[in-house]
């Protein structure tokens, strides 16, 4: 599995070494190994191995999507190191080197995505966790859309915060396994554009309808 940063080349196995043999055998293959045991030996190292970082493919699975947007975090970091940068910026940042690490891995993360609804979609939930984290740190204070917007929602619960956020980042993958434009120049646009225009329609709606969110995100694919 590609991302910006090639995989070490160390005869050891380590964790990402793991989830680049893992990703190479379902891309040369088409489907994913039958057992651990013919996986660790076609690729010449013990079974015993593999679990010293993961429990199965499952685990692994959940890891790949994870994986990618931490190198993300890493890569925006490096490029922001001497500046502070503004919460809906940095946002954005993240988001276009991530669905760049997404599209240099494109065959491996449609086959595991497969068709199911991303809502419902279990190899995500490493994912979630460490996007929930990363919103947590951003200052929303300063962004000009809370600034302007209705008492009650800049007074916005930070668990509801995650949640409209983690609705508009599943849109946003969604947008890009159906993009046909070139280098999925649409799924650019799609994230800026809903970045915050999506935080209007919160202006817009009770907050009990919170969840709404997704279904106005999903419009704008059609």
């Amino acid at each position: 599995m590609e991302d910006q940063h090639p995989y070490p080349n160390q005869d050891n196995m380590n964790h990402e070494r793991l989830l680049e043999l893992y990703g190479d055998y379902i891309l040369n293959h088409g489907e994913r190994p039958k057992n651990i045991y013919l996986f660790a030996k076609e690729n010449g190292f013990e079974e015993k191995e593999f679990y010293h970082y993961y429990s199965g493919f499952g685990h692994m699975e959940k890891e790949i999507l994870n994986h990618l947007f931490k190198k993300s975090l890493e890569l925006a970091a490096e490029a922001d190191i001497s500046r502070e940068v503004p919460a809906k910026e940095a946002l954005l940042n993240v988001y276009y080197i991530f669905f760049e690490n997404l599209t240099m891995n494109r065959s491996l993360i449609l086959f595991l995505l497969g068709r199911e609804s991303l809502r419902h979609v279990t190899l995500l939930e490493n994912l979630k966790e460490t996007h929930r984290l990363f919103i947590n740190s951003l200052d929303f204070n300063e962004w000009e859309i809370f600034q302007k917007a209705k008492e009650d929602i800049r007074r916005f619960n930070e668990k509801s915060r995650q949640q409209a956020l983690w609705l508009h980042l599943l849109s946003c993958i969604d947008f890009w396994k159906k993009d046909t434009s070139p280098d999925f120049e649409k799924t650019d646009i799609y994230i800026e554009k809903t970045i915050d225009t999506g935080f209007e329609l919160i202006d817009n709606e009770p907050l009990k309808k919170l969840v709404d969110l997704g279904k106005f995100l999903w419009k704008e694919k059609r």
